[in-house]
């Protein structure tokens, strides 16, 4: 995993290609575009890019009109303005209506760093996942990226796409799969289950390095779909593994160790269970270094958890 890029400039990379193969993708921004790298596309169809300026419950409605009328639209600004200031029109203009248009939200999370816990969306798939129509997807790197923006753009209907700033370890390979509500074993293993999303994919897979040298296996999850959820995924984890870890880049409330908790409980798979996450607090600004670390965002954390998971089983 030497390799580093950041899921956002994948974003805009594959935007542009996925323009030049479909004339019916539009994209709007809220005068972020060369933050959200929705610029890549600007520069080669500017015909069919419109900037909003700050204004994202507007341009949240206008992508619901412009999807009404045939074409998909990627609607992209930072996910604490996309998922938080304009829930009422993702809820009501697009999720109500399942429009087509797919959110594109970037600088989610302590990884933004210096942007501080005023821009540090924690609780975005939390809110976009209770939404009735709502796809949800978080993948783990660049190479990803592009996969679940072209796998949007033929799926019919809403769809959030959180991206990310800071360049992170590409751990995916180009002929890994990718469909919607299908997870990735990265890694197998028998002893623990390690199901992750986003930024902490890397870090799982770094985890299970690190138990692999004191003789644990640990199976390593990709859930790039937090929204339908691979429950026969972690069913699996479940029954083969008997002892289970979330790790996210999020809140541990209401996102991927919730939806995973959920599952476990209403199939009454009493495993040991533990979340790695956001522990019920606001962002802050920092390095994203440091913020890891104090947010326990790391592969140590995610060993440490598994190491109490296993403790109880």
């Amino acid at each position: 995993m030497a390799e580093k890029k950041s899921t956002r400039i994948a974003y805009g990379e594959a935007l542009a290609k996925l323009g030049g193969v479909n004339d019916k993708v539009l994209v709007c921004d809220a005068d972020l575009a060369h933050a959200t790298m929705t610029a890549s596309f600007a520069d080669k169809y500017p015909d069919r890019f419109y900037n909003f300026g700050i204004a994202e419950s507007n341009m949240t409605t206008a992508s619901a009109a412009m999807a009404q009328c045939g074409y998909t639209v990627f609607c992209s600004t930072f996910a604490v303005f996309g998922a938080g200031r304009a829930f009422e029109q993702v809820r009501n203009a697009v999720c109500y209506s399942k429009a087509n248009v797919k959110l594109g939200c970037s600088h989610a999370g302590p990884s933004c760093g210096e942007d501080g816990g005023s821009h540090q969306a924690v609780e975005d798939i939390s809110l976009m996942r209770t939404l009735p129509n709502m796809t949800v997807l978080v993948p783990a790197d660049a190479t990803e990226m592009e996969k679940a923006v072209f796998a949007a753009a033929k799926f019919e209907g809403p769809v959030y796409i959180r991206t990310g700033r800071l360049p992170t370890d590409i751990c995916t390979a180009e002929d890994t799969p990718f469909e919607i509500g299908k997870a990735n074993v990265l890694r197998d293993g028998k002893d623990v289950a390690i199901i992750a999303c986003g930024i902490m994919v890397p870090q799982a897979l770094l985890a299970a390095e690190a138990l692999a040298q004191k003789g644990v296996s640990a199976r390593v999850i990709d859930m790039h779909t937090i929204k339908p959820l691979d429950e026969a995924a972690v069913l699996a984890a479940a029954g083969e593994c008997k002892a289970i870890v979330t790790a996210e880049e999020h809140s541990i409330i209401g996102g991927l160790g919730s939806a995973v908790a959920e599952v476990l409980a209403e199939h009454q798979q009493g495993v040991p269970f533990e979340r790695v996450g956001i522990k019920d607090r606001f962002g802050q600004s920092g390095k994203p270094p440091v913020l890891f670390e104090a947010y326990g965002l790391t592969d140590k954390f995610v060993v440490e958890a598994c190491e109490r998971v296993l403790a109880r089983k």
